[in-house]
């Protein structure tokens, strides 16, 4: 082994952090495993093996506690806090030098050492460079045609660009033909790891700090793991006074939560993590325009679990592939909603379970009024309604009237719709992986529709589709004029959810234009091209991907 590559392979990489205003400074090898990165801020925080810990940048932003850190100087710390911990744990004392580690759960689930891959990697480039003198071209055409195929992989879950045809069984579990290759419904192995860590989870005391950033619509869910959702699920019942209010005991509120996350299915878009974004941008609403003083505490409780049920089970196709495929929920519900009403369907099944029912201590009255109300709510999530509600509250609007039911009810449908899609609300970096996400689903659903020869939903065609024109018309005729008329009735959101929409609407409008300009200069480069070549001339040599034949391009199904 050449000094170089002893070198490299001792490299370390120093952080500097705070914790409760504590300077430390953390060195780790720079192939250090991901989770002995972690271990080590934990015990420098002296913090319990199940106590939540984040880590933000001198911005205040939440970064990410990975091997990927960026290096930083004392006077950049970021700094380190245990946002949620367990008051009556003792404190946990480690070594905060980490040893050798298993790798990623990923990288062990499916038997690979990435760390000694990438050294093996690293190993043969620099051999090439020695013996070459420089790297040859060649290589870095390899790197970008292995990153691009990688990247299509990703955008293209089931390869149907390869022409593939994958069919379809009629298995109550079967495979979700698109999603990382992982089964549509969540394994039993995966639930019980999941619900292990909350209930290990769900005495901690989260933080006041975490508590007040839970109720704004800045909250980024993507720092956040599934377990550590529901802890803060947990916490929203709570500072509403829910438990009190309707005497919910806590072992029936965690049965409840780990039900609904067994039932967000392994999706891109609708799945447990867009449950938990509509349920906080909720809960944000309901304290941004202090709901507590202007409706009941059973309305509360109806938008808030309304908001955490109102995708149960989704799987990835819309209403209307629903329609035309013919599919069981289509039959059953008659073609009216299906998705909406199975959703209801669904959390009543959790509901009708002792342990799991949330509100089995209500009265009969007050259980029907919150069963309808849940009821109203998710219905209510259907697109091909949205005219329909919001025409109603505007008719209403100059006279709203808060002791009014039909005046509530109709509010409490326009919060769950802006709920629902409130993604563009969000900050830029939060908002627009979101984007990634729904665009994948709505792809997967037109390449199916394709596939089986159905109608094909235009705005999710892959071929007509780009991300900035997904955005701007809907921003433009959907998101703006809903969410500007629930401002008129709470003027303080102006400032909170509407102007960052026009922010991502000037987001968005500037890359169409960007990407309508690259299209046109590509066009003229091509025609100019073309009209250089000589009439007549030998074989070239292929000098792009194409040329060489390595464009693979979809055969017939």
């Amino acid at each position: 082994m050449s000094s170089a590559e002893q070198e490299e392979m001792m490299a370390t990489k120093i952080i500097y952090f705070t914790i409760n205003g504590r300077p430390e400074q953390a060195e780790f090898p720079v192939d250090c495993p991901a989770q002995d990165v972690k271990d080590l801020f934990r015990s420098a925080a002296e913090a319990g093996p199940h106590d939540i810990l984040k880590l933000y940048n001198p911005k205040g932003n939440i970064i990410n506690i990975s091997p990927q850190l960026a290096p930083n100087t004392p006077q950049s710390s970021y700094k380190l806090e245990v946002v949620a911990a367990d008051c009556n744990s003792e404190p946990v004392f480690s070594a905060l030098r980490p040893g050798p580690g298993c790798g990623t759960e990923l990288a062990v689930a499916l038997g690979f050492d990435l760390s000694s891959m990438e050294k093996r990697l690293q190993s043969l480039e620099k051999k090439i460079l020695i013996e070459a003198g420089e790297t040859p071209a060649i290589v870095y055409e390899m790197k970008r045609q292995v990153e691009s195929f990688r990247e299509k992989l990703e955008s293209v879950e089931h390869l149907s660009w390869l022409g593939l045809f994958k069919e379809l069984s009629d298995a109550t579990h079967k495979p979700s033909p698109f999603y990382h290759k992982r089964t549509l419904r969540k394994t039993l192995e995966e639930c019980e790891l999941v619900r292990d860590k909350f209930l290990k989870m769900s005495s901690l005391e989260v933080s006041e700090e975490v508590r007040q950033y839970l109720k704004t619509p800045t909250f980024d869910n993507w720092q956040w793991e599934d377990a550590e959702i529901m802890v803060l699920l947990q916490v929203m019942y709570m500072d509403l006074d829910f438990i009190s209010a309707f005497n919910i005991e806590l072992e029936v509120l965690q049965q409840f939560l780990y039900e609904v996350y067994r039932r967000y299915n392994n999706i891109p878009f609708h799945n447990f993590k867009h449950c938990f974004c509509v349920t906080q941008m909720m809960y944000g609403l309901i304290w941004l325009t202090d709901l507590r003083s202007k409706m009941d505490s059973i309305d509360l409780l109806t938008l808030l679990t309304s908001a955490v049920c109102h995708d149960l089970d989704h799987t990835g196709y819309n209403n209307a592939y629903q329609i035309n495929a013919r599919t069981e929920l289509a039959l059953r519900y008659n073609d009216i909603s299906p998705l909406e009403n199975h959703h209801c369907a669904v959390a009543f099944e959790i509901l009708e379970k002792n342990e799991s029912n949330i509100f089995r201590n209500l009265s009969t009255d007050q259980y029907k009024r919150i069963r309808e109300g849940i009821i109203r709510c998710i219905l209510a999530t259907d697109m091909t309604r949205h005219n329909e509600i919001l025409n109603k509250f505007k008719s209403i609007l100059q006279t709203f009237d808060f002791s009014n039911k039909d005046h509530r009810d109709v509010l409490m449908m326009i919060l769950i719709k802006v709920s629902d899609i409130s993604n563009e609300a969000r900050p830029m970096d939060v908002a627009e992986p979101w984007l990634d996400c729904l665009l994948q689903e709505f792809f997967n659903q037109s390449d199916m529709e394709k596939l089986e020869g159905l109608p094909v939903t235009p705005f999710m065609d892959r071929d007509k589709v780009t991300k900035p024109s997904s955005q701007t018309g809907f921003i433009r005729f959907v998101l703006l004029p809903l969410f500007m008329e629930l401002a008129n009735l709470f003027p303080c959101l102006e400032q909170h959810i509407i102007d960052p929409v026009r922010k991502a609407l000037d987001y968005y409008t500037e890359m169409e234009k960007a990407l309508e300009r690259e299209k046109q200069n590509r066009a003229q480069s091509d025609k100019t091209g073309k009209s250089k070549e000589p009439s007549s001339s030998g074989p070239k040599e292929p000098d792009t991907q194409a040329d060489a034949g390595l464009n693979l391009k979809p055969t017939t199904v």
